[in-house]
C-alpha cells in the first residue's frame, strides 16, 4: 500500500531526556544525545557540535534563548536564534522569532520565521580559511 513503511524522519532519533509539559527550566542547557522539549525553557539550549544531538521541540515546547544544535525539528515557538549545522525541520505549528542559520532546511506550511534565513555550509567555511592560510603563508594558489 502507498506509504506503509515510510517512517516520519524523526523517528531514528533517541530521547535522552524529556522536559515535560509542567515544567519551567530557567538557565542555559547543555546536552548530547536527544532532547525533548514539552515545557518552557528560559534559557540557551547548547549542544555538542560535532556530536549527532537532536533537539525536538513539541506544539507545547517554547524557547527563550537561543538554540544552536546540530538538528532541530521545531513545532513549537522558541524566541532568539536557531543555529544548525547539520538540519532545521520547522513543522506547521512552528514560530521562530529570530534568524535561522541552517544547511539544510524542511519548513512546512504554517511554519512561521520572524528574522532572517540564513545559509550556511561548512564548505563555505573550509574554502575561506583555506584561502586565509595561503595568503598569510605567502604561498600561490597557481
Amino acid at each position: 500500500m502507498l506509504g506503509q513503511g515510510k517512517k516520519p524522519k524523526s523517528a531514528g532519533a533517541k530521547v535522552d531526556t524529556i522536559i515535560g509539559q509542567q515544567t519551567r527550566i530557567e538557565g542555559d542547557v547543555h546536552f548530547t544525545g536527544g532532547l525533548h522539549v514539552d515545557g518552557r525553557v528560559k534559557g540557551n539550549i547548547i549542544a555538542e557540535s560535532d556530536s549527532a544531538s537532536v533537539l525536538t521541540v513539541s506544539e507545547h515546547g517554547s524557547i527563550e534563548g537561543d538554540v544552536q544544535v546540530p538538528t532541530v525539528i521545531l513545532n513549537g515557538a522558541v524566541t532568539g536564534d536557531v543555529r544548525s549545522d547539520d538540519r532545521i525541520e520547522l513543522a506547521a505549528k512552528c514560530k521562530v522569532d529570530g534568524d535561522v542559520f541552517y544547511n539544510l532546511i524542511e519548513m512546512a506550511m504554517g511554519a512561521a520565521v520572524n528574522g532572517s534565513l540564513v545559509h550556511r555550509t561548512e564548505a563555505d567555511s573550509s574554502v575561506l580559511n583555506f584561502d586565509r592560510e595561503s595568503a598569510d603563508s605567502g604561498t600561490s594558489l597557481d
